[in-house]
């Protein structure tokens, strides 16, 4: 999945927790991705230039990427990895980090979105990991339907929540 959708998914988890918290869910939902090929991006700055010039098209050549993307990704797309740093904020912070389920929903959302050509996302790395050869997230129908399932969602959010906040008010007056 693009690391737009990625970020606006992990916020409609929390939506209801207030600005700060849906920002915070956004990064977190989209860290993953920032952590690894947001490095790359920002080391090569002719490469976003030359895509959005339309001069290439699709992701990155793996030829192109250093070892850093790809250990990095390994990091932060292992449900191993999030399941240790959850643990370690909770007993650090005395209360579950709920803020991480954002990276979570990353992790699951990206197990069926990606080919075992194109980083294939290695959930249990440490641990051998049996890829899923899922559909590709840059098929023009499946980010359609993504995007599309996300207007849905948060229509669905702010009209329902909307609606009951709006509810809440007008009785709270009459009482």
């Amino acid at each position: 999945m693009d690391v737009i959708a990625h970020g606006l998914w992990g916020g409609a988890a929390f939506y209801r927790q207030g600005r700060k918290k849906f920002f915070a869910a956004v990064l977190i939902g989209m860290a993953p991705d920032l952590l690894s090929f947001g490095v790359f991006h920002t080391m090569h700055p002719g490469w976003i230039t030359q895509r959005l010039a339309g001069e290439i098209s699709g992701p990155p050549a793996l030829a192109i990427l250093p070892p850093y993307v790809f250990h990095a990704y390994n990091l932060t797309h292992s449900l191993p990895i999030w399941a240790a740093a959850s643990c370690l904020l909770w007993v650090a912070m005395k209360k579950p980090p709920w803020l991480l389920a954002a990276w979570l929903l990353h992790i699951l959302c990206d197990i069926p979105a990606h080919t075992e050509r194109y980083f294939p996302t290695p959930f249990l790395w440490p641990f051998s990991t049996p890829f899923v050869d899922g559909i590709s997230w840059t098929e023009p129908w499946f980010m359609a339907a993504n995007y599309a399932s996300m207007i849905i969602v948060y229509f669905a959010m702010f009209f329902y929540f909307g609606r009951r906040g709006a509810l809440k008010r007008i009785f709270a007056k009459d009482l």
